[in-house]
């Protein structure tokens, strides 16, 4: 309240509104928060407008040879259980049978390319990924990019006429992350603790640079 009577008065003195932004998150702190998600909140919907807005980053970011080859298609949560039959999550932790019963995501971003794999097509794909995962963090949801899965059975479940290439899951973060710093030749698999915190080994910066 203090701070809206403060830009108030301002205006009512110079008669213009004041030019200082309010500073928001930094990009290392949504680095931070964009980690693989892979045990959602239920009660939680996402819906194709939240999607819209995430896909909308890739009319900004940059493409190799500016191709502009991807294509999405959205998937909400009355298909999200078909989509969840041909995906494979947590692939590093078996034993766990990711994700846990009730925290399944509910809405998918299939992410597909209107020309066949190819160097160019790898970079873009790398690129939308990242770009689209930070705007879902910098709107308070998270996601895991989603590489095992079966591309025919997607293909046909979803009446696909580009070439299925990454699946990205989206929704509303139950997990608990750190990150752990080691160097280079330590065992980078990813784990979780007794408590459940999902621990994701980051090789130091001084082994990074060579």
């Amino acid at each position: 309240m203090a701070d809206n009577y403060l830009e108030k008065r301002y205006d009512e003195v110079f008669g213009k509104k004041t030019l200082v932004k309010k500073v928001g998150r930094t990009l290392d702190s949504l680095f931070l928060e964009n980690r693989s998600t892979r045990g959602y909140k239920s009660d939680f919907i996402v819906r194709e407008e939240v999607l819209r807005k995430i896909i909308g980053v890739n009319t900004k970011i940059a493409s190799a040879r500016n191709q502009q080859v991807l294509r999405f298609k959205i998937v909400l949560s009355d298909k999200a259980p078909l989509l969840l039959q041909h995906v494979k999550m947590g692939g590093q932790l078996p034993e766990l049978h990711l994700p846990f019963k009730g925290t399944e995501p509910n809405a998918f971003i299939v992410v597909c390319s209107t020309i066949e794999e190819n160097k160019n097509v790898d970079i873009d794909l790398g690129i939308s990924l990242q770009s689209m995962l930070l705007k879902a963090v910098e709107i308070g949801l998270n996601g895991l990019i989603i590489g095992s899965f079966n591309r025919k059975e997607i293909t046909k479940a979803f009446d696909l006429k580009y070439i299925p290439l990454a699946i990205l899951a989206i929704g509303k973060s139950k997990e608990k992350f750190r990150l752990q710093e080691i160097s280079e030749t330590d065992n980078h698999n990813y784990f979780r603790q007794e408590d459940n915190t999902h621990i994701v080994p980051k090789v130091k910066i001084d082994d990074l640079i060579i």
